[in-house]
């Protein structure tokens, strides 16, 4: 007997309050690694009606106009419009940071060596940032081997700010959010079962001023422009059972920080993998990479992503954790929800075996703090919205697949008994 349930997960485009937040503190990350790639970063940020405060602790030698980089980031997602109650040129910004603890910089000071290559010794010498348990997964329900309701509802929101961006549906707005409820048998996705969006619009629509009208409009053209090309590549497709929300609740006019405060870290499930897997509770943005929040849960998902690619099996979910000052993880658990098609006990050791997993040697591995000279010294700004995880948009070092041929090869004799 078949088991038949709906899974949903949701995101958010890059004009929402929330997202406004993670992507300011994740511009602070960049501005200041790319001139002192030591600096210390934890920064917090928060926007409401006319006012961004920049808030937290930050240890730098960098010298960074926080305010330009606030507005700056703000006029590039959109809100360039002072009847948004939300503008770059005319809201106001404050800036309130401290330095870091000495009392948490002391476990993790022997960090800041920037050569290409420590000893093992300097790698067990460098603590966690602080103590935490982080999560990473993959499975193969899409190329990108992530679970297919979080991966098509940033699809929806990425297209929905694309065509705004592009003027082909000038009439939107920054703020938005998607939702998308896949159909699961036995495990697998079968079918799409409802697609929500809300989006951020003007009051009216060329001549259209009726709100029946303006709502039918943008009905209609978010299926045309929004919903049908991002199913362009994808098996699974809408069919005439699947339900298409717009806007439920009438209009959407008053929208981002004029219609909601926004605060850093507060899109964590929308950041990962939809709710699909378990997450530690720690956020991403405005963390520099000696925090293990981001640095170990990017290297979780590494892992996870590597043993699905290898065949070994169809889904993972690694666990790792830490103490502050501490470099070695205090514990792992690598969980195939009985997809593994290898003995799961050596799995765990060959991951261990093979896998860098102290504070420092994931920086190292990734090379965290050094940002690409290709993308202008971008990298953290970039993820902060639309995933940190499964972006084929992005070439992500944690997003590689390079251990794939060493798992194969550790675990060549069992796969070769499965086949």
């Amino acid at each position: 007997m078949s088991s038949r349930y709906l899974f949903t997960s949701e995101s958010v485009t890059e004009g929402h309050p929330d997202k406004i937040c993670d992507q300011i503190s994740d511009t602070i990350i960049d501005a200041l690694l790319t001139q002192d790639p030591k600096s210390r970063v934890a920064a917090e940020v928060v926007v409401n009606t006319g006012l961004v405060l920049i808030t937290g602790e930050i240890t730098t030698k960098a010298q960074v106009n926080y305010i330009e980089l606030a507005r700056k980031k703000i006029a590039d997602i959109g809100y360039v419009y002072a009847e948004n109650g939300f503008s770059a040129d005319s809201c106001s910004v404050l800036v309130a940071l401290d330095q870091q603890s000495p009392d948490i910089a002391q476990g993790v000071d022997n960090a800041q060596e920037t050569r290409e290559k420590l000893s093992d010794e300097e790698l067990d010498a460098v603590g966690a940032g602080d103590q935490g348990l982080m999560f990473g997964f993959a499975c193969n329900e899409t190329p990108e081997l992530m679970p297919l309701p979080i991966s098509l509802a940033h699809r929806v929101c990425r297209q929905l700010a694309a065509v705004r961006k592009t003027g082909q549906l000038p009439y939107l707005r920054p703020d938005g959010k998607s939702q998308v409820t896949i159909a699961y048998e036995d495990g697998r996705p079968v079918g799409i079962d409802t697609i929500l969006i809300s989006t951020q619009h003007t009051a009216t629509i060329g001549e259209l001023t009726e709100l029946s009208e303006i709502q039918a409009k943008i009905k209609e053209d978010l299926w045309k422009y929004v919903v049908e090309p991002i199913f362009a590549d994808i098996e699974i497709k809408p069919d005439a059972q699947t339900r298409f929300l717009v806007n439920p609740t009438g209009k959407f006019v008053i929208g981002g920080p004029q219609g909601d405060c926004g605060l850093t870290g507060r899109k964590i499930i929308i950041d990962t993998y939809g709710g699909y897997s378990r997450h530690g509770g720690g956020a991403f943005s405005g963390k520099d990479p000696t925090k293990v929040d981001r640095s170990a849960a990017y290297a979780c998902r590494y892992i996870a992503k590597n043993i699905v690619a290898a065949g070994l099996a169809e889904k993972c979910e690694v666990q790792i954790s830490y103490a502050i000052g501490v470099a070695r993880p205090v514990s792992m658990m690598i969980e195939t929800f009985g997809t593994s098609k290898v003995d799961e006990e050596k799995l765990l050791e060959v991951v261990k075996q093979n896998f860098e997993l102290r504070p420092a040697g994931i920086i190292q591995t990734f090379n965290l703090r050094n940002l690409p000279a290709e993308r202008g010294g971008r990298c953290y700004q970039d993820v902060a919205a639309y995933g940190h995880l499964g972006r084929t948009d992005l070439d992500l070092p944690w997003e590689q697949t390079d251990k794939v041929e060493l798992l194969k090869e550790a675990f060549s004799p069992q796969l070769a008994s499965t086949v």
